[in-house]
């Protein structure tokens, strides 16, 4: 589960409410936590708030209320047959868009942008016209959450509005619009007015006057709406309007990152000249995203300055490990013997040499074949896992004799590693050895094995994977799956509809995801009617997936994205929690390691439910002892799997709480395997990563110990996780 890129095991606990006195749109969805009763003619803010928390959580805009029960029939009298009227207005997002009350517009503005539903359109389109400039940006943050081409002529109007801020978000919105599949004919329309936007406020003092690693957020509006705008042409792959914002001819405007960010996203060999002078930019981000642009666009003239920074121990880590990825992405040979001599030196930074591990398989650098060799025995398993598998890319015929030499390693990650080695070498040399590991201890191996055997066309490769579809571990059983629905053997369909309706009790959704997937690979026929459903699942993401499904393979089976809703189960945390719709205090989260201590704060008016759950899973001990199972130097460090291995949760899943935040160093995100996949997984970045930004949910932001963080390592372990809501510490 990954963030450029989590959900089994632990039930959850039942949260005050009862089914008895839920409207009736919501009973479809099964018992969960009652709605908001609709008072007299005065609501308050926090009934409001309230009402919105439970429209977005259950992805609707509306529910009408309640209906009384009918009055008492005296004996021998008859019925009354007239319908009872509902005892009181509906409760509606769209409604609430036009509150008098500012803050409600805006909150509700978020709320129907979460929703998705292509009926939101119309009401933030017109939200776009409020009096209230953070209203109007709000709306347009929610139009782009919905991706409708339909809201593509407002938002292009508002890249005039008075409000520097609201023409940025318009700009964000028509970026993510324009670059989904289908829509690229609003992109192509919308890139040249988001470039003139952009171009005025790249030259502003706003942007001029800003640092190289300024991270300030919210920076000045005319800053916002720069990084903004920016952001939206590399998503629509608009170079022209780009450069002609950014660059005075191949000089950039600023040195502030988000210009060498946006330049090396774009991914476009003309940037090189401009990408060549931001690579020498003091500091860390500017020239750590010059270095990920120049490997991007394989520019072979700029490896002698990769090299140089590379090797420059004084330089920041960030900058080193974005040259050294760099390198190995241009492929220079020449950069094989300095990574070499680098690697040679013990002390330097761990997860740095990891990364030069990495480059030099990529390389296939002979220089360092003797320095990978010797790391096959380092007391680290993620430097042992690194090592095999560059000594296998650098010299394989050595390798299959040092392989014949060694046992089997202690530690499940690496043998999981070694069976993707073995996938990638010749069949005669490696099947065998992959066939015997298929007995291996720890089942988190299997799932390899089986991709390895199908990847080798292994005779026996279908009939594994459809026994291994009745195996007890639930990630197995999703590889398994997967394998058959690429392989499609005989009886395939069959034996996945039986794994399926086994797979119901699972609280992880993966097997029975990837199972639905492996059906609609046998075609409309053998999938639909499980597809179908399956859009009455327990878990909302699963609907998703099986809804999105749906309509590929049959659009004629009608408006599924209407008939999964509304979302199933209980809230985290009950709707009208005061810690939700009114904390006193922003909770802090500390995160005990044996490298120190990291805080961070949750943002628990943006991200409420998701917070609640993090402090719920904490207070009853779920992260104590997880190892940190991923990490990415300069990228992020992510925990919060039981497993360890990627795959596992709390035994429900979140729904997304995308919000305005953006991903800069320190923010603490969810991490996900798809939308609305969230559970106990979660990540915290090096460095600004805004590619995240509105596409993982922001739930706080690291306040005390980011050296901390930097010093982390794979395989370290969470001793313990507290919580500080404002009074105690638990």
């Amino acid at each position: 589960m990954r963030p450029d890129l989590p959900p089994p095991i632990i039930p959850r606990q039942p949260l005050r409410g009862s089914c008895s006195t839920f409207a009736a749109l919501l009973l479809a969805a099964g018992c969960a936590s009652a709605p908001i009763a609709v008072k007299g003619p005065t609501t308050t803010f926090e009934q409001k708030m309230a009402w919105m928390l439970q429209l977005e959580d259950r992805r609707v805009l509306r529910i009408e209320p309640p209906v009384p029960p009918p009055a008492p029939v005296a004996p021998g009298r008859r019925p009354r047959v007239a319908p009872v009227a509902p005892s009181g207005p509906p409760i509606d997002l769209t409604s609430l868009v036009a509150d008098a009350e500012p803050r409600v517009r805006r909150r509700a503005a978020m709320a129907i942008g979460r929703v998705g539903l292509p009926d939101g359109v119309k009401p933030l389109a017109a939200a776009l016209a409020d009096a209230d400039a953070d209203v109007r940006a709000m709306a347009a943050f929610g139009l782009g959450l919905i991706g409708d081409a339909a809201a593509a002529p407002a938002l292009t109007a508002a890249l005039a509005d008075v409000s520097p801020v609201v023409r940025g978000r318009a700009a964000e919105a028509l970026g993510a619009i324009g670059s989904r599949e289908g829509a690229e004919a609003v992109g192509r329309a919308a890139a040249e007015p988001i470039g003139r936007m952009t171009a005025e406020f790249a030259r502003s003092a706003a942007v001029k006057g800003l640092t190289p690693d300024d991270e300030t957020w919210p920076a000045a509006p005319e800053a916002e709406a720069f990084r903004l705008g920016a952001y939206a042409l590399v998503r629509l792959r608009a170079y022209e309007p780009l450069a002609s914002s950014v660059l005075d001819g191949a000089q950039p405007v600023s040195r502030w990152w988000p210009i060498a960010y946006a330049l090396s996203r774009i991914g476009d060999p003309r940037a090189q000249p401009a990408l060549a002078q931001l690579l020498e930019t003091p500091g860390k981000y500017t020239a750590a995203f010059a270095a990920r642009g120049l490997g991007g666009i394989k520019a072979a003239a700029a490896a002698p300055a990769l090299i140089a920074v590379a090797t420059r121990t004084q330089a920041p880590l960030e900058v080193r490990v974005s040259a050294v990825r760099a390198l190995a992405a241009i492929g220079d040979p020449g950069a094989g013997a300095p990574l070499a001599k680098l690697l040679a030196d013990a002390s330097g930074d761990p997860n740095l040499r990891l990364e030069l591990v990495t480059a030099l398989g990529v390389l296939k650098a002979a220089d360092g074949l003797g320095s990978v060799q010797d790391l096959l025995s380092d007391p680290w398993p993620a430097m042992r896992a690194a090592a095999l598998r560059a000594a296998a890319a650098i010299d394989p015929e050595s390798f299959v004799l040092v392989l014949a030499s060694m046992d089997a390693d202690p530690q499940w990650t690496v043998r999981a590693a070694l069976v993707d080695v073995l996938a990638s070498m010749p069949p005669a040399q490696a099947a065998e050895r992959v066939q015997s590991m298929l007995r291996d201890d720890d089942r988190r191996v299997i799932p390899g094995v089986l991709t390895a055997l199908a990847r080798f066309k292994a005779p026996d490769a279908a009939s594994l994977a459809l026994a291994q579809l009745k195996e007890p571990d639930f990630a197995v059983r999703a590889a398994a799956a997967r394998i058959v629905g690429e392989l499609k053997p005989a009886g395939g369909a069959d034996a996945l509809r039986a794994a399926y309706a086994l797979a119901l009790g699972d609280a992880a959704i993966d097997a029975r995801a990837l199972m639905l997937s492996a059906l609609a690979a046998y075609g409309a026929a053998e999938a639909v009617p499980t597809l179908k459903e399956a859009l009455t699942d327990k878990d909302w993401a699963l609907r998703r997936h099986a809804a999105a499904t749906l309509q590929t393979l049959d659009p004629a089976a009608g408006d599924s994205a209407t008939a999964i809703r509304p979302a199933p189960g209980l809230p985290p945390v009950p709707y009208d929690s005061a810690a939700l719709i009114a904390p006193a205090t922003s909770p802090h989260v500390f995160i005990e390691t044996a490298r120190g201590t990291i805080e961070f704060e949750l943002a628990v008016l943006d991200a409420p439910q998701t917070s609640g759950s993090f402090m719920a899973l904490a207070a009853r001990g779920f992260f104590n002892g997880l190892q940190i199972h991923r990490v990415v130097p300069n990228f992020v460090v992510q925990a919060g799997d039981p497993r360890g291995d990627g795959e596992g949760g709390p035994g429900y899943t979140l729904r997304d709480e995308l919000n305005e935040r953006p991903f800069l160093r320190g923010t603490v995100g969810m991490a996900l395997s798809g939308p609305d996949t969230g559970g106990s997984q979660f990540f915290i970045t090096h460095s600004p990563q805004p590619h995240l930004d509105a596409r993982y949910t922001v739930f706080g932001r690291v306040v005390n110990g980011m050296e901390v963080v930097d010093r982390i390592q794979q395989g370290d372990v969470i001793q313990r996780v507290r919580v500080w809501d404002g009074a105690t510490m638990r």
